[in-house]
């Protein structure tokens, strides 16, 4: 019974940690954006395939424009200069942080939700205005629970008005895009511009862009390569020339890693059982033996095969299912514990979870098991006959 219990509380256990840190990871991802392409300026091997003499170029406001209008099969794009060498002050206090540049259409690709205020508008970029949207730390450090909408900070100087507050993003003190602050793009440029050698005016760090449906996004990304290949005098072919990352891609390779992750894990826990149902199956056999006289006795006195074999498989249920409900029992009170304990406040992993697939596994492998450790075993004691049983000391 104690192995029975065991195999499926491992099982169980196992399932519900691996899907606690699946979710953890979806949330990760979701926090960023899960259906979006991230682009980056990149470096254009002079001979192709080959990493000497590279050229660099950098995106610009007109390359996203251009993403936007130009290829069927990406519904939205936007630019993004960031800096990480900007002071926030306020007249309270002062913080770091990257300062992001970004269009009014940032929040619908990089899923940012606001706590209080109003995110950038077309206004506020046409007319380059120098407002502000503060991240959730940056808001906590420079005004320490004063109302900041309507307030000013300084960015290396410049004059901002507060007009929105972040949502706090994750869990515990992983603050990276909790102290970014937003400004519009148009403003960034004016003020905070990327410096260095042939840098076009309206340079940015990089474009995200999203695919009309997650099933297009080779075909829109094939389509953005060719945009910037031709803008930038380059072969768009030459893989080597782009620097980007793939959430669609890098989602469902989350989703297939834990996947496998999951088979492994349920086949661990499937296997605890089977050797807990081969210990009741030999305790069934053992107690056969030690119930030979009573099995001779009940047959002299009427008992059909049919009856005995009942008995016995019955028996062998009885001890698969209440370990099994031990089991089942014992896994949901440790992950309540580690729920309560632990709650949502380790970054990327999510408390485990009865995972209700687990559980159906759970309780048709106990069926299955309690069947063999039962049938045999009665079969053994149904076929003994009265007199040889009876004669059995």
């Amino acid at each position: 019974m104690f192995g029975i219990a065991w195999g499926v509380a491992s099982l169980l256990l196992l399932v519900g940690l691996g899907e606690g840190f699946r979710s953890g990871q979806r949330k990760n991802l979701a926090q960023v954006g899960s259906d979006f392409i991230w682009e980056w300026g990149g470096t254009i091997p002079a001979v192709g395939n080959q990493h000497s003499g590279m050229i660099p170029y950098q995106l610009t406001v007109a390359d996203a424009d251009a993403i936007r209008t130009q290829a069927p099969h990406v519904r939205n794009a936007t630019a993004i200069l960031n800096r990480e060498d900007l002071k926030e002050v306020s007249e309270f206090s002062s913080a770091s942080g990257t300062t992001w540049g970004v269009q009014p259409n940032y929040p619908r690709i990089g899923n940012l939700e606001l706590a209080s205020g109003r995110f950038l508008d077309d206004e506020d970029e046409r007319l380059d205005r120098r407002v502000v949207i503060l991240g959730a730390k940056n808001n906590e450090l420079l005004f320490d629970q004063r109302r900041s909408i309507g307030a000013f900070i300084t960015i290396n100087g410049a004059r901002f008005e507060v007009v929105g507050v972040a949502k706090k993003i994750g869990h515990g003190d992983n603050n990276g895009r909790n102290q970014r602050v937003y400004i519009p793009l148009s403003t960034m440029i004016e003020l905070y511009p990327i410096k260095g050698e042939n840098i076009p005016q309206d340079a940015v760090s990089s474009i995200q862009y999203q695919p009309t449906t997650d099933e297009q996004s080779e075909t829109a990304k094939f389509e953005v390569h060719r945009l910037i290949g031709q803008r930038h005098g380059f072969d768009p072919s030459n893989l080597d020339a782009f620097n980007e990352w793939d959430s669609i891609k890098s989602n469902q390779m989350i989703g297939v890693i834990f996947l496998a992750m999951d088979v492994f894990l349920g086949g661990v826990g499937i296997v605890t059982l089977a050797l807990g149902a081969v210990g009741i199956v030999n305790i069934m056999l053992v107690t056969v033996s030690e119930r030979t006289r009573e099995i001779g006795l009940r047959k002299a006195l009427g008992a059909t095969n049919r009856s005995i074999m009942m008995q016995f498989l019955l028996e062998g249920l009885t001890l698969t299912g209440l370990s099994g409900l031990v089991g089942i029992a014992g896994a949901a009170g440790f992950m309540a514990l580690l729920n309560a304990l632990v709650g949502g406040a380790m970054q990327g992993f999510d408390p485990p979870q009865l995972v209700p697939w687990s559980a159906a596994l759970a309780v048709g492998t106990l069926s299955l098991c309690g069947v063999v450790a039962g049938v045999y075993p009665a079969r053994q004691a149904a076929m003994l006959e009265p007199v040889e049983a009876l004669r059995k000391d």
